[in-house]
């Protein structure tokens, strides 16, 4: 089976294969004139990508990295490195986000954990239902499959 693609006059056949490749692996490309939404979803694929790099990292209370994480330190190195800054606590990031239902969530999200109307926990959605977080003392940052329902999703701005 063989696949054509229209090349548009403005951008070379290099440079369409690049953005074909880039966009096979998951990645993102920026155009020129996009929405500002094109650039939200580039800054929570890096923040996603970071928090992944962190694997294995020691939890830490009030740690918020390079080496040692608790849960909102790691939410917060990771956009901050992608270029987002965020409060230092899972309660105020969460104020600091745009609320988004489930059924929107992407990777790179936001994910609060909460009791009642209060947050105490917060995590980076890697997709699949699954959570990039540091979970408590004596263990590492890891991906794990979001183990409740009383969560909620933010989007980062």
């Amino acid at each position: 089976m063989s696949a054509h693609i229209r090349i548009p006059r403005m951008f070379s056949r290099a440079s369409a294969v690049s953005a074909l490749t880039v966009a096979a692996v998951g990645g993102t490309v920026a155009t020129p004139g996009c929405p500002p939404e094109a650039a939200a979803a580039t800054v929570a694929a890096k923040a996603l990508r970071i928090a992944a790099a962190k694997k294995g990292a020691p939890y830490k209370y009030g740690a918020a990295g390079p080496k040692r994480f608790d849960c909102s330190g790691l939410t917060q190195y990771a956009y901050k490195r992608a270029g987002k800054r965020l409060p230092r606590t899972a309660a105020a990031q969460y104020n600091r986000t745009r609320h988004i239902k489930a059924t929107s969530r992407k990777g790179g999200d936001l994910v609060f954990f909460h009791s009642g109307s209060g947050v105490y926990h917060v995590g980076v959605y890697a997709g699949g239902g699954r959570v990039w977080h540091a979970p408590k003392t004596g263990e590492v940052v890891r991906l794990e499959r979001i183990w409740t329902k009383k969560v909620w999703y933010g989007h980062v701005r």
